[in-house]
């Protein structure tokens, strides 16, 4: 019997993958495209995320710079530009890379692994049964695992198939387009990048302009073609089933600039889409007895600010390690179940940032003199600080003991014996990180389950971190901790890794 069935081999799939390789769990990922598809999707990686793919060495194979990553100065909230610089904690990290990179990516990493990934397989069926799900395929064959995980978009199948609603609102009030173009050399700022409209002034690259005609956005990419997109709100909008053309493109930009914008085709065939409707839904349950969603598959939303792989790829590092623990014997009762409880919150959040930003973008005077006054905010750094830490997922906390500081919270980048935590983490295994020698004691029953690392722990003021594979604190020793600690680090363990089994032992994790 299969461990686990991925459904979809997209990046939070193939991710899911590589996390229950890593904790020693066989996954057969199925994909229905024979090949990638290579369309162009998203652009790059936003938020808390970058730190998360740095954390399982991928950072560094998909910017070729051994360099860990830096949070960005500057982004974007509903068309405003965000002064990053000014915060004393920046959170937030950027990381342009197309998507079909990051797939071939994590693809690449997933075959390093042993994961099986079948192309050309379509799930057709469903057949859930007391200890294991049944799973049809076109073709006819059938092939039952302990659990299957549908990581297939926002139209998918599984869920579908597994009965699981899609509940929201499908609006079609805007009509959005974008295009891959080449633009002449004499368009372009020499020291920004952003694009000169003679009659309009310079669009900023690599962020929303809103006029009172629309929004527009200039993305000059390094090494690929640039992309221009716009939105408009017409008074009327209708399904239009023609193909989009570079000329429809520069009329729009024109309608949203009032000036005309000399744009050209790509030096090869690229991107010409409009789309005129946008989703925002969450799925009614996470979780149906042995099926589960991660990704576009439980919740789908507007794409400002660029959160979808933040939080897609991020569902899969939670899901994975709770299901390989639940498939090796060892979770608590529930443990699966918080997968659910604490990436929803995280959902709902995204949605109102996205949702917020649709109306701060939104056409009209009354928009406009609240834009005004979300302006005079900006300027306070405590303002854009929660903005930031909103947008990068730098604020989600999972629910945990609240005399605790840390726990809950995205581990801090500290260094153990001067290594950082990004390479202690390749492994997916959970870490107790004991700077005093006090706590590694209490931690050894579980020495089946979690690693214990003993020396100097520096960057936080912490003394002690148990760090779940996900790389989120499960528990923190103050200085001067005392026997009461030593007694809540056993009950994290217990609650996060299951009772004390010293002399079980579990597969061994994957390099």
């Amino acid at each position: 019997m299969i461990d686990v069935i991925v459904a979809g081999a997209g990046p939070n799939g193939l991710m899911l993958a590589c996390e229950l390789a890593l904790a020693g769990v066989r996954p057969v990922v199925l994909e229905r495209h024979r090949a990638p598809t290579g369309e162009p999707r998203a652009n790059g990686l936003v938020g808390q995320v970058v730190r998360l793919l740095d954390r399982r060495g991928l950072h560094e194979r998909l910017t070729g710079d051994p360099t860990p990553p830096r949070p960005q100065p500057a982004f974007t909230f509903g068309a405003f530009p965000l002064d990053l610089a000014m915060l004393a904690d920046n959170p937030h990290y950027v990381l342009v890379v197309p998507q079909a990179r990051l797939e071939a990516v994590l693809a690449e990493r997933a075959a390093e692994l042993g994961v099986d990934v079948r192309r050309g397989h379509e799930v057709t069926g469903i057949h859930q049964l007391p200890g294991s799900v049944e799973v049809d395929l076109a073709g006819g064959d059938r092939l039952t695992a302990r659990f299957l995980v549908g990581a297939d978009g926002g139209h998918s199948a599984v869920r579908r198939l597994a009965g699981i609603a899609f509940p929201g609102v499908t609006t079609d009030r805007s009509v959005s387009r974008t295009a891959t173009v080449s633009v002449p050399a004499a368009s372009i700022d020499p020291g920004t990048g952003g694009l000169i409209v003679p009659g309009y002034g310079t669009v900023a690259p690599f962020q929303h302009t809103r006029t009172a005609h629309g929004l527009i956005a200039w993305a000059p990419f390094p090494g690929r073609p640039a992309m221009l997109t716009t939105t408009e709100w017409p008074a009327t909008t209708t399904g239009d089933d023609t193909p989009m053309s570079l000329e429809e493109m520069r009329a729009s930009a024109a309608r949203v600039l009032g000036a005309a914008v000399d744009l050209q085709p790509p030096a090869e065939p690229g991107l010409l889409r409009r789309l005129t409707s946008g989703n925002t839904r969450i799925a009614a349950r996470y979780r149906d007895r042995r099926v589960l969603l991660v990704g576009d598959a439980a919740h789908v939303h507007p794409a400002m600010g660029g959160p979808g792989l933040n939080l897609g790829l991020q569902d899969a590092a939670n899901l994975g390690w709770k299901l390989a623990a639940t498939i090796h014997g060892w979770a608590p009762d529930g443990l699966l179940d918080t997968y659910e409880s604490e990436r929803r919150p995280v959902a709902e959040r995204v949605v109102v940032s996205t949702r917020a930003q649709q109306a701060l973008i939104a056409p009209g005077d009354d928009v406009t003199g609240l834009r005004d006054l979300f302006a005079e905010l900006l300027r306070k750094p405590e303002v854009t600080g929660h903005i930031a830490a909103l947008m990068s997922g730098a604020d989600v906390r999972y629910p945990a003991d609240p005399a605790d500081p840390l726990a809950g919270s995205t581990a801090p980048d500290v260094t153990m014996n001067g290594i950082r935590l990004a390479e202690l983490t390749r492994t997916a295994r959970p870490l107790l990180l004991d700077g005093t020698g006090a706590y590694a004691e209490t931690a050894t029953l579980w020495r089946d389950r979690v690693e214990v690392i003993t020396g100097r722990l520096r960057g936080t003021a912490a003394t002690a971190l148990l760090i779940r594979p996900d790389c989120f604190v499960a528990w923190s020793a103050s200085p001067g901790g005392d026997a009461a600690t030593a007694e809540s680090l056993h009950a994290a363990l217990t609650t996060c890794f299951g009772p004390a089994a010293a002399n079980r032992r579990i597969p061994a994790a994957r390099d």
